[in-house]
């Protein structure tokens, strides 16, 4: 093959020849006024990467409020679940000796910080004025 004929050939979109339709049952939750069948596996495995609900909307072509409505219980779990794997491995990370980590979760977790605050004493500062002739 020439280099001319590779040329034309990566210009021209891949077109798919042989198509094969075919159909399914898919078990779900039926919403909306088209009764659109979700799979709540498919919900829940979205909303694990975070996907937002207007994402997720619009991957499965329904209205934003009616699908809020219909599955606010799988998405609220589905970011808890990644929330939970996501603090297990930072904790991990830090116990295992990352630094930075240790100080983050201190100050986060543990309400650390840098400069200590001491709320035992509850005197007002003295005001020291420069005593100058000008």
């Amino acid at each position: 093959m020439s280099t001319e004929d590779k040329a034309t050939q990566s210009k021209t979109p891949y077109k798919v020849t042989n198509i094969k339709y075919g159909e399914k049952t898919v078990r779900g939750r039926m919403i909306g006024r088209n009764k659109t069948v979700i799979p709540e596996e498919q919900v829940l495995e979205l909303s694990k990467l975070h996907c937002t609900s207007k994402e997720m909307a619009e991957f499965f072509d329904v209205p934003l409020s009616t699908f809020t409505d219909n599955f606010r219980d799988i998405i609220t779990k589905g970011r808890l679940e990644t929330k939970q794997r996501l603090r297990a491995a930072q904790l991990k990370l830090a116990l295992n000796g990352d630094r930075t980590l240790l100080i983050w979760l201190g100050k986060n977790i543990l309400g650390q910080m840098d400069q200590p605050i001491n709320t035992t004493e509850d005197k007002v500062l003295p005001w020291l004025e420069e005593s100058g002739e000008s």
